[in-house]
């Protein structure tokens, strides 16, 4: 009876969820420290998505206008960068990972014109970037801290929902997920994947379904974003742990393959499920982050630890619009630049 009930629960739930946005995250644990985490971004429309480096000291607020927070960075950074508007990705140089990825059923705690203090979208992965160096610690400041979300639409009207994980160098995962207007967290070394629709709970009893068939025997194959999740979810569990750094690299690197969506694939009469457009790693443990457009012939990388981060030292910016076709270190492709502009 607990495998009839299952399939149903997952199959209400692939009824459901068929049409959400394709985006993927995995983080691989390696037994020698490795701590790497791995992003597909997928979108029916291209999102022109360019590179910064931030230094430590740079005075910020999270809106334009009160109430915002207001902040002095605490940590350098790299920062994806869509549309020159708004970040959608980035690590700092303690080794914190933070990635948002679109959820349809997101609904966020609004403001409510008091003094609570209003985020936007465009800075609220920096916010948490720029202050934090473990999961532990962004944890204890969301507990004792409330604040509403401000997000622009975007692409033709496109409502910015969104969902988050934050890694650290240890290997500690928190997801954020806002349910009709709350936030609900989970944290754990074992929070490995997260896709788009539906959130954390009814994923976890899709999952369960599928853990009873066996990915040996058979896993789902769709770009769906609950099949994504159980096919990434069952090959991260089941790949080695004990490789070198270039082995560990690979596995990943071949896992988020098999979650993205080949390049010029369409669905008729289902936009939303669209091409992957870029793939990144974040090496958390060794201060590096990958990134390749999915036209290019292999990845570029920065190198954090050849890198200021001292207050006072440039902005700098990668366009991929001019180097997308880079491979290798990129960090001499960095040129002085002025912050982007957030999309308030």
């Amino acid at each position: 009876m607990k495998i009839v009930h299952f399939f149903l629960i997952a199959l209400m739930l692939f009824v459901s969820y068929g049409k959400s946005q394709a985006c993927s995250r995995v983080v691989y644990l390696g037994d020698k420290g490795y701590v790497f985490v791995g992003r597909t971004l997928d979108w029916k429309t291209p999102i022109p998505t360019n590179l910064y480096v931030y230094p430590r000291g740079m005075e910020r607020t999270s809106m334009p206008e009160k109430p915002y927070l207001k902040w002095t960075s605490k940590y350098g950074s790299v920062l994806a960068v869509g549309y020159d508007g708004g970040v959608t990705e980035g690590v700092n140089e303690a080794g914190l990972v933070m990635n948002g990825l679109f959820c349809k059923g997101t609904i966020y705690k609004e403001a409510t014109g008091s003094d609570l203090p209003v985020m936007s979208l465009a800075v609220f992965v920096s916010y948490f970037l720029d202050n934090f160096a473990t999961v532990d610690e962004v944890d204890a400041w969301l507990k004792a801290n409330e604040f509403g979300i401000f997000g622009k639409t975007f692409d033709g009207g496109t409502v910015s929902t969104l969902h988050w994980a934050i890694t650290d160098r240890t290997g500690m995962t928190l997801l954020m997920e806002y349910v009709d207007g709350k936030l609900n967290t989970y944290k754990g070394r074992d929070l490995s994947v997260l896709t788009n629709d539906p959130d954390h709970p009814q994923m976890q009893a899709i999952e369960q379904y599928w853990s009873k068939i066996g990915g040996v025997n058979m896993l789902p194959g769709t770009v769906r974003s609950a099949d994504r999740f159980v096919r990434a979810s069952f090959f991260i569990r089941h790949v080695p742990t004990d490789f070198d750094y270039p082995k560990a690299l690979g596995s990943l690197i071949s896992i988020m393959g098999t979650v993205s969506v080949p390049y010029g694939y369409e669905i008729e009469g289902e936009p939303n499920v669209s091409s992957t457009q870029w793939t990144s790693i974040a090496d958390a443990s060794g201060g590096k982050y990958y990134f390749r457009l999915a036209t290019s012939t292999g990845f570029m990388w920065i190198d954090m630890g050849r890198l200021s981060f001292n207050p006072g030292a440039p902005v700098l910016k990668l366009d991929t619009s001019r180097h997308g076709d880079a491979t290798g270190c990129v960090n001499k492709l960095l040129e002085k630049s002025a912050p982007f502009t957030p999309m308030w």
